[in-house]
């Protein structure tokens, strides 16, 4: 695990972004249920954590992709919008947005911003909070594609990084993902940390090694 999945792990668990719970698992409205809960909107109240993972972020992006090669950000309705303009920011880029769906009125916007018809190329970095299988990201990059953009590249703050269906859509959709951190790393600073109890930490390694039989075993607490 490197330094920055290290550094965004711990922030996660300190700002209570991430939570472990296998004795009373969190039941979504699904009614699956999970002995982990993530919510990286909850990052955007702590200025100096987010300040750190958005400077973790930055260099990350430039090693990775290179700011010449990102000519516009674009958050993702609602949750990616905030993470983009703090990047934005900090790249000196321009900033987008883009809806789930064309708003019903005036210009009938999807993309919300301003595309110069001049640029070349226009590469859009897509940004979003998390991913879990990426299936959500479809949407994003085919408006941005219309609208006559390369999407090539997504960043989300953190990545479930436990389902295969993940790699195929991403590679489906053709484009690369950057994340911070994924589950694994939580769990490891969790366990290095001793952030939680040795049966809550095993509970939470079983579920991520085979989430759907992890839930299937504990289904029964849905009803409880």
């Amino acid at each position: 695990m490197n330094q920055i999945a290290q550094d965004t792990a711990k922030i996660l668990l300190d700002t209570k972004s991430v939570l472990f719970n296998a004795k009373e698992p969190f039941i979504f409205t699904s009614g699956r249920v999970s002995p982990v809960y993530v919510d990286i909107r909850r990052l955007i109240a702590f200025p100096k954590e987010r300040g750190t993972l958005m400077a973790h972020a930055t260099d990350m992006l430039r090693e990775q992709i290179g700011a010449d090669q990102i000519d516009y950000v674009a958050g993702g309705e609602t949750a990616g919008i905030p993470y983009a303009a703090f990047l934005a920011e900090r790249l000196e880029k321009p900033m987008l947005y883009v809806r789930k769906k064309p708003k019903g009125f005036g210009r009938m916007a999807q993309i919300e911003g301003h595309i110069n018809e001049d640029d070349q190329q226009k590469k859009v970095l897509l940004v979003e909070d998390l991913q879990t299988d990426g299936g959500s990201k479809k949407i994003f990059i085919n408006a941005l594609r219309e609208a006559g953009t390369i999407v090539e590249h997504a960043f989300v703050v953190f990545h479930y990084g436990i389902m295969a269906a993940s790699e195929e859509n991403n590679k489906a959709m053709g484009v690369t993902l950057h994340q911070l951190a994924t589950w694994w790393d939580v769990l490891a600073v969790a366990k290095e940390l001793s952030y939680f109890d040795n049966e809550t930490l095993g509970e939470v390694e079983s579920f991520l090694n085979d989430p759907d039989a992890w839930a299937e075993k504990n289904a029964h607490r849905a009803k409880a």
